[in-house]
């Protein structure tokens, strides 16, 4: 079931299709599967998939927990109950992938729990028809000391680098790193359940930060399976970079732009790089027309602004989040920004939002609560902005 068996290279309906015909999870060929124990996050709407017609062939959102503020939380504290809940949320909208990140900082405390809970959540994304992009390192953040990993006050948690900067920094210390990626490879390089293996989230940003993730994927590549190999990309021209290192599915990030027009025109360039390159191009973060700005109140979700041009292009994407909660960025918190289409009791903040992502895969019809609100457990960062 190699890819470059099925097509050659990994184009994007070779990359699908070795999910869909070695799992027969939900990607494009392939009907999905659903548990029936789930119906009450079901409930006021049962998803289709159709996925032989559908306008767009990946279809995912990125994943934290509502209350989880960097990987470390999701990891180390998951909790299988609100996994399944959420999860069972993302087949309402007829997503067929998750973006997700794993925790160096869990895994140094607790590899066999780790490795439980990961097992536990692709089984559960393979029960929805959820294939996942797996991230291994996260670029963004701050660094994880102890008070950064365990804080989830909503106006001051942050997402952490993982692993520490030091780490990143010193040659010296990256044996350990190089030991969970192969750790992780061992037992998922050829996981049908994954979509992609992505190594990093934007490193890009910085030249230490650079030096580590090239480095990390030669021993990334060494121990390369079935499954596509990735980088986190903020933009097209990076992934030049990150091909020569040996990546197979390339991405781009636009999380917000100011015109229709503008958006029209990063989804034209990602057609033409998927054509000029013969690798599939995702646009990995997506969320809103009209950028945030501080002192202009709060922004609240509006997918509905840029999911029909995406649609329409037909680009594979990934938008921020499926959960609602305050944005990832405490920068961005400050901004009034929130995201996500599901409260965690499964009311959708938008229920155009929710119509306009569900259309992606040729079915816009969406019945459920909408409710327009700050969780009460975020009321902190409303306040903070409005006050």
């Amino acid at each position: 079931m190699n890819v470059r068996m099925l097509e050659g290279n990994p184009t994007r309906r070779g990359v699908l299709r070795f999910g869909a015909i070695a799992a027969g999870v939900g990607v494009a060929g392939s009907s999905g599967r659903r548990t029936e124990s789930d119906a009450d996050c079901l409930s006021g709407d049962r998803g289709t998939n159709g996925e032989a017609d559908a306008p767009v062939d990946v279809r995912g959102a990125i994943y934290f927990p509502s209350r989880a503020y960097n990987t470390f939380q999701m990891w180390h504290g998951y909790d299988p109950d609100v996994i399944e809940r959420d999860l069972c949320y993302a087949s309402r909208i007829n997503l067929n992938a998750l973006r997700v990140w794993l925790s160096f900082e869990t895994w140094r405390r607790e590899p066999l729990r780790l490795g439980l809970r990961l097992e536990h959540f692709l089984t559960t994304a393979a029960n929805h028809g959820l294939r996942v992009l797996l991230g291994i390192f996260e670029g963004i953040g701050l660094n994880p000391t102890e008070r950064q990993l365990q804080n989830t006050d909503p106006l001051t948690a942050r997402p952490v680098f993982s692993p520490s900067r030091e780490i990143m920094e010193q040659r010296t210390r990256w044996n350990l790193p190089r030991r969970f990626i192969r750790w992780f490879m061992e037992r998922h390089r050829d996981d049908s359940r994954l979509l992609a293996i992505e190594l990093m989230n934007e490193p890009g940003w910085k030249p230490w930060k650079m030096r580590f993730a090239r480095a990390m994927f030669r021993t990334l590549a060494n121990q390369r399976g079935r499954v596509p190999l990735s980088v986190g990309s903020t933009n097209i021209p990076n992934n030049r970079d990150y091909r020569t290192w040996g990546s197979e599915v390339y991405q781009c990030h636009k999380n917000f732009a100011h015109t229709e027009g503008q958006y029209r025109r990063l989804l034209r360039r990602i057609d033409a790089a998927e054509r000029r390159t013969g690798r599939p191009v995702w646009l990995t973060e997506w969320q809103r027309l009209a950028p945030p700005r501080k002192g202009t109140g709060t922004h609240p979700p509006n997918y509905a602004s840029l999911a029909p041009l995406i649609r329409r292009a037909g680009v594979g994407n990934f938008f921020w989040s499926l959960m609602v909660k305050p944005a990832y960025q405490v920068y961005r918190r400050k901004q009034g920004l929130i995201s996500g289409i599901f409260h965690e009791d499964g009311a959708v903040w938008s229920a155009d939002d929710a119509r306009a992502i569900k259309a992606m895969s040729g079915d816009p019809t969406f019945s459920g609560e909408e409710r327009s609100e700050w969780p009460s457990w975020a009321e902190s960062v409303r306040n903070a902005v409005t006050d």
